[in-house]
């Protein structure tokens, strides 16, 4: 009885003991939470960036926190001065149609009669245009409900938009910090491969880091590539908005759907409101910029990587599905590993 005693009382003990350390881990997740996402990213930058870091390195005399502090300035400009260039062009556009709404002075000018032969939306859309071209006011209260609706997405896009901004803010940070420190980071990330796998450790981080940079060039760099080039025939064409429309171009270049569900009702607004051959001109040039992914990928994704380049695309695709953006590097690198 006694051995039976003693055995409860060290079972009852160790099962509190176990139960404050997991109620203390779930704590500590939920306070170091905010922070997986940018470490995250910030590890990815790094990786993606460490080419550029150690050339760099070099042209100012080995100095490594100076190089890192170069690379995260560069990284901060590369994301504010867009997202600012953006955040101004909406305010801009969101101001001067309120004062022009306010003033009277907002109108829309008739639409064309060729809107009627367009396939299956001719119709109902010239005799909205038409509507909004003779009563602009009445349209849009007829049209309330769904622009409620709208503005609210656009709200909640843009709390979003500016809580991502933080974040890759953070990141560029951490990848500073680790960039500043990529020697040690790379015995560490050696040892844990080491500690995981054997002797085959070192091949299979090396594999995970050729994998982030092959999906940065090939996904990201594409789609940076494509966006910059159909952002300048919206800036060439002046497109209203040509800011917002260039955003929505790189969220679905990245995602993999293309930017042509932007790119075509545009390309129908300018043959509605310009002349014929900057309109022909501006077609050309969407259907090359349009194309050019299929150019770029091949080239670029699976370069350096001892892996099919379907592999890394199933991956990449696979992880976004379930995981959002980061997901394009980390369903990658499992799925090669």
């Amino acid at each position: 009885m006694t051995d039976e005693k003693a055995f409860v009382n060290n079972a009852l003990e160790a099962t509190i003991r176990i139960g404050v350390l997991l109620l203390l881990a779930t704590w500590c997740f939920s306070i170091v939470k905010p922070f997986i996402i940018p470490i995250a990213w910030g590890i990815i930058i790094a990786v993606g960036t460490y080419p550029a870091y150690q050339r760099l390195l070099q042209r100012v005399g080995g100095r490594r926190v100076l190089a890192a502090t170069i690379i995260a300035v560069i990284g901060v400009v590369i994301l504010l001065v867009p997202a600012v260039m953006l955040s101004g062009t909406v305010i801009g556009g969101a101001q001067g149609l309120a004062a022009g709404f306010e003033q009277g002075t907002l109108t829309v000018p008739p639409p064309p009669q060729a809107v009627l032969s367009w396939p299956l939306v001719g119709e109902k859309l010239y005799a909205l245009w038409y509507q909004a071209s003779a009563n602009l006011a009445d349209t849009l209260t007829k049209l309330a409900p769904q622009l409620k609706a709208v503005g609210s997405w656009l709200l909640s896009t843009a709390a979003g938009a500016g809580f991502a901004i933080l974040q890759f803010l953070i990141a560029i940070v951490i990848a500073g910090v680790l960039l500043a420190n990529s020697a040690a980071s790379g015995r560490a990330t050696r040892a844990i491969a080491r500690r995981l796998a054997g002797e085959q450790g070192e091949g299979f981080a090396r594999l995970a880091e050729a994998t982030v940079r092959s999906v940065a060039r090939g996904i990201l760099g594409v789609a940076l590539i494509q966006t910059l080039l159909i952002a300048l025939g919206f800036v060439v064409m002046d497109i209203p908005g040509a800011g917002l429309w260039a955003l929505l171009c790189l969220i679905l270049s990245v995602i993999q759907i293309g930017p042509m569900l932007v790119v075509i009702p545009v390309v129908i607004y300018v043959f509605s409101t310009a002349s014929t051959i900057p309109a022909v001109l501006f077609l050309i040039w969407s259907i090359f910029t349009g194309a050019i992914d299929n150019v770029l990928k091949p080239i670029l994704l699976g370069r350096g990587v001892e892996v099919p380049m379907a592999v890394i695309f199933v991956g990449a695709i696979g992880g976004f599905i379930s995981s959002g953006i980061i997901g394009l590097f980390v369903g990658a690198v499992v799925l090669v590993l």
